[in-house]
């Protein structure tokens, strides 16, 4: 990426400060020119909104692995002093051609925190993905816990094939999302549904922690060996294909 010369400390700080980790895009190299940066980061194999995508939706035991690597890089990442602040699928990059490996591969919009106060005021984010609170507050919200609820979508996103708030018209998906009401499809495993409704709470203090999700029972019963999934067919509604390169609040797909 080029960034300009007097900017580029900034955008790379995050990636600076956070200890390595498999399932986070490091710096490779920096390349300083009279007035711009070229950062290079490790190479991908594709990203997670396109392979869902293609996928329509993905087996659990496929999606358990994938999605634990995600929550890993989170969890990392807060307790690192690091709020994302606009997770979503196209952020998650494959790390290898069998498409295994996942990583995080974007902390441009990210937050330093001190401390525990991960209070924010920023409401940029892809609307698929933004958290009832953010849409309610006129002042500050649990950073932390509004990844989680993202994380929640991608769960859903990957399990159902599409997300659980969905409508073509903005205000009526913002009204969707502020009532907290969906539906999981039958297909979904009683602990799937558990762990996707401990995510997707309206109350901000009733999500699980980043750290706390990797706990739950639904990994390792997927993950067991002899696990077997239901069979699945297509969606009702698949992902929807990306136009652009918006992320601002009018743009509905991300």
């Amino acid at each position: 990426q080029v960034f300009p010369l007097k900017h580029y400390q900034d955008k790379i700080r995050p990636y600076i400060q956070l200890p390595s980790h498999r399932n986070i895009t490091g710096v490779v190299e920096v390349i300083l020119g009279d007035t711009k940066a070229y950062v290079f980061f490790e190479k991908d194999f594709g990203d997670m909104h396109s392979y869902v995508r293609s996928c329509k939706r993905l087996r659990e035991e496929e999606a358990a692995r994938l999605f634990k690597q995600i929550v890993s890089a989170v969890a990392h990442c807060h307790q690192s002093a690091i709020v994302l602040g606009d997770l979503k699928l196209r952020k998650f990059v494959f790390s290898n051609e069998e498409r295994t490996q996942l990583r995080l591969e974007s902390l441009e919009d990210t937050h330093i925190i001190k401390g525990e106060d991960d209070a924010l005021s920023d409401k940029h984010g892809c609307p698929a993905y933004v958290s009832p609170e953010i849409l309610n507050t006129t002042g500050t919200y649990s950073g932390k816990s509004a990844d989680v609820w993202s994380l929640g979508v991608m769960l859903y996103t990957l399990l159902v094939g599409r997300y659980p708030f969905h409508d073509s018209d903005p205000s009526t998906l913002f009204s969707k999302i502020r009532r907290g009401q969906f539906c999981i499809p039958d297909h979904v495993s009683p602990k799937a549904r558990c762990l996707i409704r401990s995510l997707l709470r309206r109350e901000p203090s009733e999500r699980l922690t980043a750290p706390e999700i990797l706990l739950h029972p639904w990994f390792e019963a997927v993950l067991e060996p002899g696990y077997t999934d239901q069979e699945t067919g297509t969606s009702d509604q698949i992902v929807p294909e990306y136009h652009g390169d918006s992320d601002d609040i009018s743009s509905f797909f991300c």
